[in-house]
Formats: structure tokens, sequence, C-alpha cells
């Protein structure tokens, strides 16, 4: 990826729709100097840019790939301003659009109901802010390695894993494939998952529907007892479903044959705070709110899902999950208009 390739990125009618009357059919080039389409059909013309989070920025396109291509693999905002001569609230701002981006982007894709989940792990952390600890839970899939979804709330309770479990259970391709949920000690865990994967039987009669419990579900946790920091027994147990498919979907979705274990979403998780500096334990890069916290998340972790090659997959989690047949780059991603 040069500089060159990048602001010489060329003008595709094919590629957008009209802003103004949303139709995609009709769309001719304006002019390519000024880089502006034309809708043949309003006949209103528009930037390159429209719909992008490059709209109404003054930098050149390829500073803004390359800073929040930066910011997504943990380089400090501070190294940031320093390296570029950039105020430090451009770079927020930089890093804010394309969180929401990402996030909405994920949404679209992720959770549009065609993952074959198999094994679903989840796990929380804790992380310091300028305004006190928060919880960040985050799931993801062992087959293809993805980032299913993720909360960040002040509080770590039943309303931060269903949220989690929501955007999971959306996800899914079908409500009969066989799901094994492998979580920690949390006592939320296995009540959330088992209100959440329901289908409503609805029968005419006045009254609530009844929910009719997926049928392959299954649950199991990996309890550590602690003496201190220092861990000094683990217990593997079987809270939902049964213990032969539990071991022949950990057999599908690892590599040989397992055991039960949250090993790969502490892994996830060990990638974010290595491209997070606010989620690094102990740290000077402070988020200083909620919201901050959620968008770096979804930046940092649809890179990761669409972007970053993984060693084990031969692809990005996003192609070995099916969902694209090819690596995206940072500009790709960027250049996504949103449905």
């Amino acid at each position: 990826m040069t500089v060159q390739f990048m602001e010489q990125r060329p003008l595709n009618p094919m590629l957008v729709a009209c802003p103004s009357c949303q139709k995609s059919h009709n769309i001719g080039i304006h002019s390519h100097q000024e880089r502006r389409y034309k809708c043949h059909d309003c006949g209103q013309t528009f930037a390159e840019t429209k719909g992008t989070i490059f709209y109404g920025l003054h930098y050149p396109v390829w500073v803004v790939v390359l800073v929040v291509t930066l910011l997504a693999h943990g380089c400090p905002v501070a190294a940031i301003v320093v390296a570029f001569h950039l105020d430090e609230r451009t770079v927020l701002l930089w890093l804010q659009k394309a969180g929401v981006h990402a996030k909405t982007t994920h949404e679209q894709i992720v959770c549009a109901g065609q993952i074959d989940l198999g094994q679903v792990q989840l796990d929380e952390l804790c992380i310091s802010t300028q305004l006190g600890k928060v919880w960040v839970a985050t799931a993801m899939s062992v087959f293809s390695r993805l980032f299913l979804w993720g909360e960040v709330s002040k509080t770590r309770d039943k309303a931060l894993i269903r949220g989690v479990l929501e955007r999971v259970k959306a996800s899914a391709a079908s409500t009969t494939q066989a799901i094994l949920f492998a979580v920690d000690g949390f006592a939320a865990y296995p009540k959330a998952i088992l209100k959440t994967f329901y289908t409503t039987a609805c029968t005419g009669r006045p009254g609530r529907p009844r929910h009719i419990l997926w049928p392959n579900i299954h649950i199991v946790q990996v309890v550590k007892s602690r003496s201190g920091r220092k861990v000094r027994a683990i217990t593997r147990k079987l809270v939902h479903g049964n213990l032969q498919q539990v071991y022949e979907i950990i057999h599908q979705s690892q590599v040989g044959p397992g055991r039960i274990n949250t090993a790969f979403i502490e892994r996830l998780n060990g990638t974010f705070r290595s491209r997070m500096p606010s989620f690094i334990r102990r740290t000077r890069s402070l988020a200083g709110s909620v919201v901050r916290l959620d968008y770096e998340m979804f930046w940092s972790g649809v890179v990761y899902n669409f972007c970053t090659i993984h060693e084990t997959l031969e692809g990005t989690p996003a192609m070995a999950a099916g969902l694209t047949e090819n690596v995206w780059s940072v500009s790709d991603l960027l250049w996504r208009r949103l449905l």
C-alpha cells in the first residue's frame, strides 16, 4: 500500500449510490478533477467522499488512513500528534469516526445471521478509566477466531452479558446449530445464555408466547481458584447440555482433541490490550469515557476481523467465517459505504 495508490483511487460509479434519491443504477462521473459523481435520475452531484468518514475532513485521505491504521494497532495518540503535527482533538475525532463506522459495519455484516458459531467463548476485562473502573465483555467464535461482539459497562452484571449474547444470537445462521458456550465462573453467564437463546411459540392465546430453548445449546464453565494473583486450581464443569457433544464441538473448532478452556477469548483480549493503550492494566493512556472505549474496541476489533491475517487460518477471521473472500485493507474498510 503506497501513498500514491491511496491518493489516486479510481472513481467507480458502480460502487456508489446517490445520497439524495438513494438510487445506484444511473450514476456517472461529473468531474475527475474535483472527484465528483452525478446522479442522472435526480440531477444532483456529490463528492466522492460523501457517505464515508472522509467527508468534510480537510486532510488528504492517505493521512487519515495512515493515522487510524496506527491507532488500530496500538500507537498512542500522543505519538501520532508529535509525528504528524496534528491536534489531539483531530486525532480523537478521526478515531471516533472510524469506530462508529466500524461498529455499524460489524452490525451489518457479522450480526446478520450467517455464521455457524460452533464454540463461542466469552470473557470480561476490567479497565481503568479517568472515571474509575469499567467492564468490557467480549465474545468470539473459536473456529474462525472471529470477534463477535463487545459491550462496555460500569458494572459487571447480567445486563452486560445479555447485551453481548443478544448480538451473538443475531449472528447465528440457524436456531438448530450446535453451539458450545465456554465461559468463566461468573454466575450470570448460564442464566443469561438460557434466557437469550430461545424461539417463541405463538399459539394465538392471550399472554406471553412460550419460550422454547434452542435444542443444541451446551454450556461449560472454567472456574479458577486463586490465592492472591496466583491460580491454585482450575475446575471444569458442564452446566447445560451433553458432555459427549461438548467434546465433539471442541474437536471440530480447535486444533487437536483439546479440552474445556477459555484460552482463545483470553488471547483475543490480550490482542485488544496490545492494540489499545487504554486497555492496558497499568497505563497512563486512560480513556476519558465509556463511549471512547466502545469505539476504540470496535475499531480494533473490525480491523482484526477483516484486515488481519491469522497465522493458523491462512486468512482473516472474516474469511474463515465465510463473510468475505479476500483480505480487506484498512482503506477498503473505510471506503465502504454503510447501508
